[in-house]
């Protein structure tokens, strides 16, 4: 029977035990996205893992044993609920394929459709976290202006979208 098992790997290991574990037989699926990152003031693109340090492991549990998998390098663990491993139903890892770009096999992540020009927000991260504004507009995938009071005055400040939400 096959299952799937949630890893843990080390930070920023996810690739490295991909191969490894790839290279002891074992089918493994790592969801990545394209994101913009910030290196020395510039705006760059880079593929990075969806789920930061997880990646997931198809095991033939007639054929094969996890002893292995916790040794493989790059891996931390085999994710753990008390004392049963985590598995993971074959449906959610057709979703997520489901959900990946056809042609690069990446995923994106876009501002939330509910957010709509006027609409009060609120900051859910970083030094403005609790401020609430007026939504104004997405700035490409992953970033938004909200118009703030500051100081008695209206500014337009960027955030990264996922930091902003609707108010309730």
């Amino acid at each position: 029977m096959r299952r799937w098992y949630l890893i843990h790997s080390k930070v920023g290991a996810e690739r490295e035990a991909q191969l490894h574990l790839q290279r002891q037989q074992y089918q493994t699926y790592l969801p990545r996205l394209l994101q913009r990152v910030r290196r020395r003031g510039q705006l760059r693109m880079q593929v990075a893992p969806l789920f930061p340090r997880y990646l997931f492991l198809q095991l033939d549990e007639g054929r094969q044993s996890l002893a292995p998998v916790r040794s493989t390098s790059g891996v931390a663990n085999v994710v753990r609920f008390g004392g049963r491993f985590a598995t993971v139903r074959d449906g959610i890892i057709k979703e997520l394929r489901a959900r990946e770009d056809p042609e690069t096999g990446l995923h994106s992540l876009s501002v939330p459709a509910r957010l709509t020009p006027g609409m009060p927000v609120r900051i859910d991260g970083g030094a403005f976290t609790g401020l609430e504004g007026v939504f104004e507009r997405a700035e490409g995938t992953d970033r938004v202006v909200v118009l703030l009071t500051l100081l008695g005055q209206e500014r337009q400040v960027h955030f990264p979208a996922e930091v902003v939400s609707a108010a309730l």
